[in-house]
């Protein structure tokens, strides 16, 4: 008797984009992503330039964004975002130090997620959004 032998195909990757400035930050978010989301690997880059850059040359399954960037707040980004074609369906959370009213309103405006504290953040809020951005197209 032959065993048989199961051959399953491989699973896309996922990916999200984190744009984080800090390198402290940045292990942060890694480690917490590792516990819940190994199935996701993580590119980091550190100003809106080059997650512009990054979005074009390549598909995300979703955006970690910090507020305060070198070049400009992440809640701008997350506007920006919401008014792509492409971009707007991508799944956006946004992990700040010091979430302010202000930001917490652009940011709800443009479709984000969850707006949490980087002290508070972990791998439930990503599968969280990944879920209701399911959702949202069925």
């Amino acid at each position: 008797m032959q065993a048989q032998t199961t051959v399953s195909k491989p699973r896309p990757e996922r990916v999200c984009l984190v744009v984080e400035d800090n390198k402290f930050d940045q292990t942060r978010i890694s480690r917490a992503m590792s516990h819940g989301c190994r199935d996701i690997s993580l590119v980091f880059t550190d100003t809106l330039a080059k997650a512009r850059a990054k979005i074009a040359e390549n598909p995300f399954v979703m955006i970690l964004l910090d507020n305060n960037l070198p070049d400009g707040m992440g809640a701008d980004f997350a506007v920006e975002l919401s008014k792509h074609p492409t971009h707007s369906k991508t799944p956006v959370v946004m992990v700040s130090d010091w979430p302010s009213p202000f930001m917490w309103a652009k940011a709800t405006k443009a479709g984000v997620h969850y707006i949490v504290s980087k002290d508070d953040f972990h791998s439930g809020y990503v599968q969280s959004a990944l879920k209701k951005s399911r959702e949202r197209v069925h």
